[in-house]
């Protein structure tokens, strides 16, 4: 996972649990064969072009930073539910630097399509409120409807406002915060965490509370289909999702089936379900995109899988437990920072072997925290999904 400049995937290995020094080894996995020739993708207008269909993150890699990138500071910014503040914490001492107040309920931190901006979102006082990523200061706050989480369109025509409460994505304009659009889907109740297909067309969202996932059109805002996982979880449902690298499936993060459901690139079959343990939730891949990582927010775990395949590779216990929630991988692609949400921590480990590397103790009720810089060349939002 391009630990460092030079390492390659098959000079390090997956333990099958990590709970302290000595872990058992897994054999190593090597990443899946790139087709012969693999098509062309035909964007978005006005979408970046896609050079490796085998791996839409190939621009995405270890320290693969763009000027934004370059001149951000290394910073983790720590969004506090209930304390409702966002805590900063530098990358390198890790030592928290720096807290600011962030309206009623503060829930994700976000960085922008171009990533010259963070936005912290508040879904009670509907607000977001700007980040520096280069001095890592708060700026101005505005007024957003009911951001629980956002994402930008791979094109970086729109700001989209996922609101939860309201069962709706709000489309913006990036630049002015204008609201372009608002379409409710009713059939969608806890709306909350999305991707997007390789040309940029099509999104998926997940509805946490309705045990299933909305299939939507980009470029109209309408809703395509609903699809149904085979056990509709209705209490804490389909969670995080992200796509493969080949864009051949959705993974889909289940809590209360306790694993990850995957969806055909069909939009319309699911195929499989992943066991990975006591309430999946959070869904990273490796910075050379072979491995995806699944926190199991409610048994302190981090599940290993092979980002192409879905098959488990490993899985590493934090030791004395814990509730990891959301965050991201390192840039250079060495350290998963993920906050505890029931905890008050942030947790950073190693993406060698899963070794804790430290906890960091932050405000009260730790959401969804983002790391600067990202690499890649837009952002389409959430923690940083970055292509």
């Amino acid at each position: 996972m391009d630990h460092s400049a030079g390492n390659s995937m098959a000079m390090s290995s997956v333990p099958d649990t990590v709970a302290g020094p000595g872990p058992s080894v897994a054999p190593a996995v090597e990443p899946a064969p790139a087709p012969a020739s693999a098509p062309a993708v035909d964007v978005l207008p006005g979408m970046p072009p896609v050079p490796d269909p085998h791996n839409i993150y190939s621009e995405a890699g270890a320290n693969m930073l763009g000027p934004a990138g370059l001149n951000s500071k290394a910073y983790a910014y720590v969004p506090n539910t209930k304390s409702s503040d966002v805590w900063v914490i530098d990358q390198q001492t890790l030592q928290v630097v720096d807290r600011f107040p962030v309206g009623t309920e503060v829930q994700h931190v976000v960085p922008s399509y171009d990533m010259t901006s963070l936005y912290a979102t508040d879904d009670i006082g509907n607000v977001i409120r700007r980040i520096d990523p280069v001095t890592g200061q708060a700026g101005e706050t505005i007024p957003v409807a009911d951001p629980y989480n956002m994402y930008f369109t791979p094109d970086g025509k729109y700001a989209i406002s996922v609101a939860e409460a309201l069962r709706s994505l709000v489309w913006y304009d990036p630049v002015t915060w204008q609201e372009v659009d608002r379409v409710r889907y009713p059939d969608c109740k806890g709306i909350d965490h999305g991707d997007f297909t390789p040309d940029g067309g099509t999104a998926v969202f997940s509805c946490e509370f309705d045990g299933r996932v909305a299939v939507i059109d980009v470029q109209t805002h309408q809703l395509i289909r609903m699809v149904d996982m085979p056990q509709r979880n209705l209490n804490m449902g389909p969670q995080d999702l992200r796509i493969a690298p080949d864009g051949s499936k959705f993974y889909i993060a289940d809590s209360d089936s306790d694993g990850v459901w995957v969806l055909d690139k069909d939009l319309q079959t699911v195929t499989r379900h992943i066991d990975t343990g006591d309430g999946a939730h959070g869904l990273y891949f490796s910075r050379d995109a072979t491995w995806l990582f699944v926190t199991n927010r409610h048994e302190g775990s981090i599940s290993v899988l092979d980002a192409y395949s879905g098959d488990p590779i490993g899985k590493w216990q934090i030791p004395g437990g814990g509730s990891p929630d959301m965050g991201n991988v390192s840039a250079d692609g060495s350290q998963l920072w993920v906050s505890g949400r029931y905890d008050n921590v942030v947790y950073v480990l190693s993406t060698v072997d899963g070794s804790l590397i430290t906890k960091i103790p932050v405000g009260n009720g730790p959401h969804r925290l983002a790391l600067m810089p990202q690499p890649g060349r837009y952002s389409t939002g959430h923690t940083g999904v970055t292509r």
